[in-house]
């Protein structure tokens, strides 16, 4: 089986997997770095949305053997102690209902925030939109992204 070097939260790691295997695997099963959530497995609900080269990516979409050379950010490493605006939007606005789909609602809003950091309630909205929340908490996400922006902007 071939290995593969990714570079993860800014630290180089080496993995043994078949050419296809999607990141998401590789981050859950083999780096045990869950944080990053199996939601649809075809890239349609948005949980398992990681950063690559600091676009929003869905993991289980991505082949380990495209990633070579790639910065990878997961939620584990956008702010290891919480402090990044966003997960302090999302603290204060009381974001989560069960929570499942944060992870990947937080790295898409920072990714999206780093290109667009004073976004119109419109910009969220489309943003934000592929996305999918069982809980329905689109509101208190959208309130959180606008918090988010205010936070990055002062």
């Amino acid at each position: 089986m071939p290995t593969y070097k990714l570079k993860i939260n800014g630290v180089s790691k080496k993995i043994e997997a078949t050419p296809d295997m999607p990141l998401l695997w590789a981050l859950r099963d083999d780096l045990d770095m869950v944080g990053t959530k199996f939601g649809c497995g075809i890239g349609q609900c948005g949980a398992c949305t990681v950063h690559i080269d600091g676009t929003a990516a869905r993991s289980c979409l991505l082949q380990v053997s495209q990633l070579d050379g790639k910065e990878i950010t997961t939620i584990e490493g956008l702010s290891p102690d919480g402090s990044h605006p966003v997960q302090q939007a999302w603290k204060e606005v009381d974001v989560p209902q069960c929570g499942y789909c944060q992870s990947g609602q937080i790295m898409t809003a920072s990714a999206f925030l780093e290109k667009n950091p004073n976004p119109s309630r419109e910009d969220i909205r489309s943003a934000m939109h592929g996305n999918i929340c069982r809980c329905a908490s689109y509101n208190r996400i959208e309130n959180a992204v606008v918090k988010a922006a205010e936070k990055k902007m002062a």
